[in-house]
């Protein structure tokens, strides 16, 4: 004959904040810990997750400059799969406002003759680089970033306070360990010797 079945625990929510005579102080404060650790986990996703969207926005600021041919560039392009546009690297230069020339390398037609004007792109520390995305493409490339970072962050929040929690349980359970020390003598006792 079987026994009767188990009963079924159901978690009771906020237990942290009700009065019940054997809610501690050690209860109270863990609660307190619980609701900080998941605010400053989502206002850290959230920061964390602009943060990155911005510097990536920022990444893709670039500036087009006129720029000419140094060298004749090579009249036949590398095998690259249709890629590029059958464009060649060429070496080329350009002079900032403020009057400084620059050198770099940068993706021309083939066979251009050394003296041509073209157009590249150039970093805020004069690097030259692809053409920016713009647009939507830009928008989802800043979005995305944040959207990767964001998680990252709060995850890191959480497992912070993960361990906080971890330590007042422990600490909890070693205060519940002592009073049982204390008082679980006396509780046999306490029943009449009845075992």
């Amino acid at each position: 004959m079987a026994g009767p079945a188990p009963a079924k625990l159901t978690p009771v929510r906020l237990w942290h904040w009700r009065r019940n005579p054997l809610r501690r102080h050690s209860d109270v404060v863990e609660g307190w810990i619980v609701l900080a650790v998941w605010m400053f986990a989502i206002l850290a996703a959230l920061s964390a997750g602009a943060m990155a969207a911005q510097a990536v926005g920022r990444s893709i600021e670039v500036h087009a400059v006129s720029a000419v041919l140094t060298d004749a560039a090579a009249r036949t392009p590398a095998d690259t799969g249709g890629y590029d546009g059958g464009r060649v690297w060429a070496a080329v230069r350009w002079t900032d406002a403020d009057g400084s020339v620059h050198t770099g390398q940068a993706k021309v037609f083939p066979g251009a003759p050394a003296g041509t004007h073209v157009t590249v792109w150039a970093t805020r520390g004069d690097r030259v680089v692809s053409a920016p995305v713009t647009g939507a493409a830009a928008t989802l490339e800043a979005a995305t970033a944040g959207a990767l970072v964001a998680p990252a962050a709060g995850a890191a929040v959480w497992g912070v306070g993960r361990v906080v929690r971890g330590r007042l349980i422990r600490r909890r359970m070693a205060e519940w360990d002592a009073e049982w020390r204390r008082v679980g003598p006396r509780w046999g006792n306490l029943s009449g010797g009845r075992g």
